[in-house]
């Protein structure tokens, strides 16, 4: 979504914060287009689709550089969830939408720093979980997370509150999260911690280049994925952070390479996109999961 925004829609993204859209009439357009054409998708192929609220930096620390309130953050974080149960309004009955309310780190997204402890993670978090359980998401989904313990706080934050949770990991491009832990102990971990809370897994915000071999010996844990959002491009973060241009990759390639991934993920359903994709990435992705 922010990079589609930034880079092909040149809208201005503070701090790479979609939520300050709800507070614009332009924005507020801007959304419903973007979200309208993913559900095309869905109701041209008639699959499900889950969507996600643009509040990925609608959390404590970051809405504070934007100067929003804890009261000012509670109203977008909802009002986003309004949007969504418009937008499904819109779609109609043929199309099975899922509303998630999405939840970003504290910190930055592929550098792990001020780490926080499972319980400190659950109560930073608790109050953007808590807004979402009282509206009408489906769901919570915590992504580009890049350590175990902020993931595990996430979890039991949502059931405390009663609200489904998945999980989505932030991976480099030799498959291990930031913080150096291991894909398959991260997912361990924190369904060790949780009594297995979150619904399931996600990885993304990393090219099927960067994870594939990290799937590779397969076991209980590879089963607990269900959901893939992959960058466009097989730049590592670093790259990526000094790239002035946007790398959009190849969506053909993209797409073949989810399909290879079935072997390797036998329970993944839930597809979409992350830094540098858009509708072409999407569409051909789904396009090469529903033929192969």
């Amino acid at each position: 979504m922010e990079t589609t925004f930034i880079f092909r829609d040149g809208l201005e993204l503070p701090d790479f914060a979609s939520f300050v859209l709800l507070d614009d009439p332009d924005g507020l357009e801007a959304l419903r287009a973007y979200y309208a054409s993913y559900v095309a998708i869905a109701a041209r192929h008639g699959v499900g689709i889950v969507l996600d609220t643009p509040t990925w930096r609608a959390n404590p620390d970051w809405g504070a550089r934007l100067g929003y309130s804890a009261e000012a953050l509670d109203d977008v974080n909802g009002r986003g969830v309004a949007l969504l149960e418009e937008v499904r309004v819109d779609a109609g009955e043929d199309v099975d939408m899922l509303i998630s309310g999405c939840i970003g780190p504290r910190g930055d997204s592929y550098v792990v720093s001020d780490a926080m402890s499972q319980d400190e993670a659950q109560v930073y978090h608790s109050a953007q979980v808590t807004t979402f359980a009282s509206t009408s998401a489906d769901l919570v989904s915590a992504l580009t997370l890049n350590y175990a313990d902020e993931a595990v706080g996430i979890a039991r934050a949502a059931a405390e509150a009663g609200i489904p949770s998945v999980i989505s990991f932030t991976v480099e491009t030799d498959g291990r999260l930031p913080s150096g832990q291991t894909l398959r102990a991260a997912i361990e971990q924190v369904d060790a911690e949780t009594d297995g809370a979150p619904l399931h897994y996600m990885i993304n915000c990393a090219h099927p280049t960067h994870f594939e071999g990290a799937l590779a010996d397969g076991g209980p844990w590879s089963g607990r994925i269900r959901g893939l959002r992959a960058n466009a491009s097989t730049l590592s973060h670093a790259e990526l952070d000094e790239a002035e241009e946007l790398d959009d990759g190849d969506p053909a390639d993209l797409a073949a390479r989810h399909v290879a991934l079935r072997a390797s993920l036998p329970n993944l359903t839930i597809l979409g996109g992350c830094c540098g994709t858009d509708i072409r990435h999407v569409t051909s992705i789904c396009d090469a999961w529903i033929s192969a």
